[in-house]
């Protein structure tokens, strides 16, 4: 992983990089925050900055959001100044980290932020000759279009690809091509100059550029605007970009990963994606079955997103008993590897016993489950009375109830409801003006009626 380390640190830099260092890390120092968002915008990206509590956080932190660099701050300083802490958190920092450092302590943060191994857990056939497909392609330098419904682990395949490849050493950037307005897309794609448009308060170095020598993840790529598909192309073509605002072409070397949610070919034949586009992405297809389509992977997956949960909260672990073990396999799974995980996180919580029985087993519109009951206290029980309802007033009860389902997790909602984030965000503000409740994420409860 990179980390990223701004500030003094109170005198503690060396020993808190050399934790660091020993744990695997790539380490980068900046003294200030201006030359820490220096090295972010010319494209030395990192996984995790620990920064200086001494410093002005809460600008640093809004200066990467406002020019939308994805990193989690943790925040560290010497003694014991709570009140700073607690500015430093809700100024958006994730965490704070006392020091002089302790091993064990860093560790589990650097450990927190790259949980994911990307090992991809699995028993069903089906998921063990796609990945036997991943094993033979990823040596190439071929482009890989990766497609399968929402929520089935197109981007940890992604990164299975990657990690398999001949780039291994370089980096594996990713790009969510639905969450990112159509007017900022080519700028975070292709970079931009500094003046270049409003908000362009400096130079900043784009993902093809930050991935130059690894791996680039087009993730979601069917949601692209087709004006900027045609850039898209030439870049891949010829190898080169243009940073808006600048008439300078810049030369760069990546390998093109791609996912979509959706059928190409139909959207091909709509005109909402380029063909020449598609055959350039679409070197070799590897499609991700729904869960549904691979059974033996959802006891696998069930077991260790239970374990995973209860390390994460602080609780026993709990086998799943074989009752709740055939709820699971008899669900449909609409948002696949992903519901499966919220509804596991939830039955962790849920569990009262020595395991995890089916009362903690909330199913997204299955009898007894919070969507069903949201449903029947709407309807009274009945699919009549749905009648009288406008298709807007169904709509937003479904959303929201989803929402609730999935503990205000935007992401997870979009997916298990089959929409983009961009419609999910744009509706909830809707709702929000019209003065309904939305589910904010860690709200797992539904207000009463």
């Amino acid at each position: 992983m990179r980390l990223l380390i701004v500030g003094t640190l109170g005198g503690q830099i060396g020993a808190a990089s050399q934790i660091a260092i020993r744990r695997g890390a790539k380490v980068q120092q900046a003294d200030t925050t201006e030359s820490g968002l220096q090295l972010l915008r010319a494209g030395h990206g990192a996984d995790l900055v620990m920064a200086d509590i001494a410093l002005d956080l809460e600008s640093f932190i809004n200066s990467l959001e406002s020019e939308r660099i994805h990193v989690p701050v943790i925040a560290c300083g010497v003694g014991t100044d709570t009140q700073a802490a607690v500015r430093a958190i809700r100024a958006g920092a994730k965490e704070y980290l006392p020091l002089p450092p302790d091993a064990e302590l860093i560790a589990a943060v650097l450990e927190a932020v790259v949980e994911e191994t990307h090992a991809i857990v699995h028993k069903d056939p089906k998921t063990v000759e796609l990945l036997r497909l991943a094993d033979q392609v990823a040596p190439s330098e071929a482009s890989i279009l990766i497609t399968g419904p929402s929520g089935t682990g197109k981007e940890m395949v992604s990164r299975y690809i990657h990690n398999k490849s001949k780039r291994k050493s370089g980096r594996f950037v990713a790009v969510n091509c639905a969450a990112i307005p159509e007017n900022l897309l080519e700028s975070e794609l292709f970079g931009h100059e500094k003046g270049a448009f409003t908000g362009a308060v400096a130079r900043r170095i784009g993902k093809f550029e930050e991935a130059n020598g690894g791996t680039l993840l087009l993730d979601e790529i069917s949601e692209m605007d087709p004006r900027l598909q045609a850039k898209l192309l030439r870049a891949i073509q010829e190898r080169e970009i243009d940073r808006v605002g600048s008439s300078k072409p810049v030369k760069v070397d990546v390998r093109i990963l791609a996912t979509s949610n959706r059928v190409m070919d139909d959207e091909v034949a709509r005109g909402n994606f380029r063909e020449d586009l598609y055959f350039r992405l679409n070197v070799m297809n590897l499609r991700l079955p729904p869960l549904r389509e691979r059974p033996q992977d959802i006891g696998v997956l069930a077991d260790f997103f239970a374990k995973k949960y209860a390390k994460a909260n602080g609780v026993a672990e709990r086998e799943i008993s074989a009752e709740a073990l055939s709820q699971l396999l008899a669900h449909a799974w609409p948002g696949n590897v992903r519901e499966l995980e919220n509804t596991m996180h939830r039955a962790v919580l849920l569990a009262s016993d020595n395991e995890i029985g089916p009362e903690a087993i909330m199913l997204s519109g299955s009898e007894g489950g919070p969507l069903h009951e949201a449903a029947a206290s709407s309807t009274g029980g009945s699919g009549d009375s749905l009648v009288g309802q406008t298709v807007a007033d169904v709509e937003r009860g479904l959303i929201i109830d989803t929402l609730h389902h999935c503990i205000g997790n935007r992401t997870h909602a979009a997916n298990i409801l089959g929409i983009s984030i961009r419609t999910l965000r744009n509706k909830l503000k809707l709702y929000g003006e019209q003065g309904f409740g939305v589910p904010q994420p860690g709200d797992a409860e539904r207000p009463a009626p």
